[in-house]
């Protein structure tokens, strides 16, 4: 109902004078400050001790001026708000004789009146169609982790929400076919993305779960990827569409019930189009370059591929410390949190703690991998290491990992350790030798 602002009489309706509420300008002080503000330097009641004064949240009636002293850890009640003063910072509700309303969609405060999924104003859903759906792809057998359609999601779409409960990564292209979320196997931080005439906001908790949400309508296609690093438990995807402009996608035979072939432009232009389930790569522009392939060609085979493993060698002294420190694209402390043989090599579930050099970005959870049957370097789970690896990525670029070779530098932290790295940066090179 409309706000009455007496308990007897006529009803009286009351509008903001433009909805949307425009934002002052960002120099100009809020409404609220400039109301504490009137108190600077004047005695409070019983006291004679004079304060500056500025806008406390944490008290219970929004609408009422607490306002906290400066300096002090005590707040003051100056009586009720102006008419028109926001409840809260981040809020467009507003405060009316002390009672916090919320304009409705028809522009009267306290109506209640509010917009369909459809953006109707008291709609009831029925000009739009819900779409809602799980990715239930596995990882390709070949055990090579990229990125892979999800959905694309159409142009207009609106109250978009994108769910993923693993350690992959969720990415997002524009109607381009642009990365603007995790492309180009770099992870971005959680935080809020234009893109398609709206607001992406994408979260990212410490268990790596990651949530993409946008209120939309967006105005132009949105194409939705995942990153894998292991196997998908499934991502839900939900979102609205005008009905006058996709009725057709009510049959069962929808297309948006699975995940869309579409194009990506790659150089050579020769290389096919992907369809669904294929794996996608990086743009080959990118001139990622492949170090642990050219190694390979002129260090000796790994005697873990001949079976005789023998005692894992570990790298002694300030000269190897200084070598391995140079020649690494990674350095960081590192506590072991599982461990798994996958074929002929060992998997490492890591939480980075610390990161001394690092030449590409890493996350707070990262694999590391091992790529010989002996596990050397071994590791320990729940112990913490120093750890100077390599970024391994095929020549296909569908691989991209972060590598501990049979020699790797890994011992166990320890503040000397710590201590040991300090200078040590000094001693490289501005070009790392290959």
């Amino acid at each position: 109902m409309p706000y009455s602002q007496g308990k007897v009489g006529r009803p009286v309706r009351l509008q903001p004078c433009a909805l949307p509420l425009q934002e002052c300008p960002g120099s100009s002080m809020p409404f609220r400050a400039m109301q504490c503000s009137l108190y600077d330097g004047k005695p409070i009641l019983g006291s004679q001790a004079r304060y500056q004064w500025v806008p406390f949240h944490g008290a219970p009636n929004l609408c009422d001026l607490n306002c906290l002293a400066v300096g002090h850890n005590f707040y003051y009640t100056f009586g009720r708000v102006l008419d028109g003063t926001r409840c809260s910072p981040d809020s467009p509700d507003l405060c009316i004789s002390g009672q916090c309303l919320t304009a409705g969609c028809d522009g009267i405060l306290g109506s209640g009146s509010q917009s369909d999924a459809c953006g109707l104003c008291d709609g009831r859903n029925d000009s739009c169609l819900f779409v809602q759906r799980v990715f239930r792809a596995a990882l390709p057998s070949s055990g090579f982790f990229g990125y892979k359609n999800v959905t694309r999601i159409p142009a207009g779409a609106m109250h978009i929400k994108v769910t993923d409960r693993s350690r992959n990564y969720l990415a997002l292209m524009n109607g381009e076919q642009r990365y603007v979320i995790n492309g180009d196997w770099a992870i971005d931080w959680p935080g809020a993305y234009e893109v398609a005439g709206t607001t992406v906001r994408y979260a990212r908790d410490p268990d790596n779960h990651e949530t993409l949400e946008a209120a939309g309508p967006t105005e132009e296609d949105l194409h939705i990827m995942v990153l894998f690093q292991e196997p998908n438990p499934g991502i839900e995807y939900e979102y609205w569409l005008p009905r006058e402009r996709h009725g057709h996608l009510q049959s069962d035979s929808s297309p948006l019930r699975q995940p869309h072939p579409r194009g990506i432009n790659l150089d050579p232009p020769s290389v096919p189009q992907p369809g669904p389930w294929t794996t996608l790569v990086p743009p080959t522009h990118l001139s990622i370059r492949d170090t642990t392939t050219e190694r390979s060609r002129q260090e000796p085979r790994d005697t873990a591929q001949t079976g005789s493993c023998g005692r894992c060698q570990t790298p002694k002294g300030k000269s190897q410390r200084i070598h391995h420190y140079c020649q690494s694209d990674f350095v960081f402390r590192a506590r072991i949190l599982a461990k798994r043989p996958i074929g002929q090599e060992m998997r490492y579930d890591v939480q980075v703690k610390h990161t001394y050099r690092n030449r590409f970005p890493l996350v707070h959870r990262e694999y590391v991998w091992v790529s010989n049957a002996c596990d050397c370097p071994q590791l320990l789970e729940r112990r913490e290491y120093l750890l100077m690896a390599r970024r391994h990525v095929n020549y296909e670029h569908t691989l991209n990992r972060i590598l501990l070779q049979r020699g790797s530098y890994a011992r166990p932290w320890s503040p000397r350790e710590d201590k040991l790295l300090w200078d040590i940066a000094g001693h490289c090179t501005q070009s790392r030798p290959t």
